[in-house]
């Protein structure tokens, strides 16, 4: 796990170890063990990086990292099978002097040039420059947990784990207005519709499950998609196989997992999805001490104390706890903020800030997480809508069925007629959602009215079409949704050098999982159906057959009552007057404290977007 950097350019004085350290150095939180830049003889490519030691801690490990006098890479992540990798390429003929995995990349790459991401079980973003076809290959992960921005001109290709290293090595800060929109109107920086757009206009990310090259001679890019999820593959198999399947899967993504040479532990929330990764560590580990970390809200309606406690009393675990208060938000929030590039959606990304801060205090390296259940097993109660849309258009008796099973469980999600002529024309109820959010876009009075004007095309706006739930599932896993939430938790991990490991995003786990019917993902009024009946009699049962959802939500509404939080939002308010983006009226506007995951979170995203303009 590490930080890394680099330039490609035609002209030798762009490429400099003085650039590369101002970049590097920008990034210094992500690597706290080590540092390193190299340049090649022609001067024309040079690559830096910060180092956390997690697979092999002796300096064989340091990076830039050379291999067999003809390549160099710069690592970011880790590749979970690199001991199963290692030992089919050692019976080709390979050797190593190292055992790290960023190694088993070099000897991979060698073998199999680009299909050597095919046999990749992991998180990365990596960077390998071939001095013999004077050309840089670089990748990302399947899932996008690993983070490649990127600036390109017609002089130089600059890319980095982070933008602020960008912004070191001189590329210019230009706020890309249209994507401050969308954020100021739906709560989100993740573009739709332009993979690799970023928030800002002359800044791009390498898209998840893709991989680029490219020659400093020419500065010409290529960009290629080497993975994706047929999501209408469908298994036929029996509740009682998946079960056992889905507990055989995450089982071994757990154990890959903690593959480690530094300290491992894990998040813990009280939640199904965090509980399932800690049994399991406890299952394939018995002997190991595992240490959990959790952030807890004494008084606060939803704190999740209790259950967290039920789960380490269950499991033996030993549990450390952080208690952000208010007054902890205000002396951070400038602080976090400085690793958090784009704007994030609430205050949640402060609690999982400060458990990794905790989880620094306590010598931990490495934390296990729960993120991406929910995405692929159907976690969050906006689902419900969209299966009983499926089932009402295939199997009307079913549909019934499942409905009045959420009303036994009080499920409260709406659902009319305006549902049903979805069901029945998908195609025109995405075009409705589309016209439904741009109408509220266009008519946002907060808004200021030329700001609208000219950033607010309807092509900024795209609805997927959906005809079943693993078409909704697929979009927020694959193009929106998902990768934001990746992207504050290796801001988080990383402000504070930690490394975190999310074993549902396991690439056979999930194939398997949209493979499966979605009444295995919503049964009987429950969601993640298959996950909660593999838990059963495994976990407490408070835990898994709890009916809300929460996860690490803090009390942002408290939090936004206090005259420091209320200080900092009039500011921004001002600062976005100044700018013309808000109208003026908002400076009379009384501040409208929400709960971290309202919809109309006006407040805090004004106070969100004002630190980065």
């Amino acid at each position: 796990m590490c930080g890394i950097a680099g330039i490609l350019s035609p002209h030798p004085q762009l490429v400099s170890v003085d650039r590369l350290k101002m970049m590097t150095d920008a990034i210094a939180h992500r690597g706290p063990d080590g540092e390193g830049q190299w340049i090649n003889d022609a001067g024309t490519t040079g690559l830096g990086n910060r180092r956390l030691a997690v697979i092999d801690l002796s300096p064989a490990g340091a990076q830039p990292m050379h291999y067999r006098q003809r390549y160099t890479i710069v690592h970011n992540g880790e590749i979970y099978n690199y001991i199963e990798i290692r030992n089919t390429l050692q019976q080709k003929g390979y050797s190593f002097i190292s055992g790290t995995d960023t190694e088993v990349i070099l000897a991979a790459y060698d073998c199999w040039k680009d299909l050597c991401l095919q046999y990749f079980d992991g998180m990365f973003a990596f960077a390998v420059w071939d001095e013999q076809e004077k050309m840089l290959f670089a990748a990302r992960d399947r899932f996008g947990e690993k983070p490649f921005y990127y600036y390109m001109d017609e002089r130089q290709f600059i890319f980095a784990s982070e933008i602020k290293a960008l912004w070191a090595c001189g590329v210019e800060k230009m706020t890309d207005e249209r994507m401050l929109l969308q954020y100021l109107s739906a709560g989100h920086v993740q573009s739709t519709i332009v993979p690799g757009k970023t928030f800002y206009k002359n800044i791009f990310k390498l898209p998840p499950a893709h991989y680029l090259t490219i020659e400093p001679g020419k500065l010409k890019k290529s960009t290629v998609r080497y993975w994706y999820i047929d999501k209408n593959n469908k298994v036929e198999c029996t509740e009682t196989d998946a079960i056992e399947k889905l507990k055989e899967l995450l089982n071994n993504s757990v154990n890959k997992r903690l593959r480690s040479d530094a300290p491992v532990g894990t998040s813990l929330s009280g939640g199904l999805d965090s509980s399932c990764i800690a049994l399991n560590i406890k299952n394939v580990q018995p002997g190991r001490e595992c240490k959990s970390f959790s952030a807890v809200f004494p008084g606060f309606e939803k704190d999740e104390s209790e259950y967290i406690k039920q789960v380490c009393d269950s499991l033996h675990l030993k549990n450390y706890q952080t208690a952000p208060t208010a007054n902890d938000f205000i002396r951070d929030f400038e602080k976090m903020m400085h690793h958090h590039d784009e704007p994030a959606d609430s205050a949640s990304i402060y609690a999982q800030y400060k458990v990794f801060e905790l989880a620094k205090v306590k010598n931990i390296t490495v934390l296990l997480d729960g993120q991406g259940a929910d995405e692929i097993l159907a976690g969050y109660h906006k689902y419900y809508h969209w299966f009983w849309q499926e089932l009402y258009h295939a199997n009307n008796s079913l549909y019934k069925r499942e409905r009045g099973a959420a009303k036994q469980l009080h499920v409260t999600s709406e659902w009319g007629w305006k549902n049903k002529l979805a069901a029945r024309f998908p195609q025109k109820a995405a075009k409705a959602l589309e016209k439904r959010e741009y109408d509220k876009m266009r008519n946002d009075s907060f808004l200021d009215k030329d700001f609208i004007k000219q950033f607010g095309t309807r092509d900024l706006i795209y609805k997927p079409v959906v005809r079943s739930l693993n078409d909704i599932l697929h979009f927020n896993t694959f193009q929106s949704g998902l990768e934001e939430l990746l992207r504050y938790a290796d801001c988080n991990s990383m402000a504070h050098g930690r490394e975190i490991r999310l074993p549902f995003l396991d690439h056979e786990l999930v194939s398997y999982v949209f493979s499966l019917p979605s009444t295995f993902k919503i049964h009987d009024g429950w969601t993640k159906w298959i996950l909660r009946k593999s838990m059963e009699t495994r976990l407490p049962n408070d835990i898994v057959w709890r009916k809300d959802k929460t996860g690490f939500e803090p009390p942002q509404k408290q939090w936004m009552q206090n005259k420091p939080v209320q200080d900092y939002i009039q500011q921004a308010k001002e600062k976005l007057v100044g700018k013309k983006i808000l109208s003026k009226s908002v400076l009379i506007k009384k501040i409208q404290p929400q709960d971290a995951y309202a919809a109309d979170n006006y407040d805090w995203r004004w106070l969100i977007a004002s630190c980065f303009l």
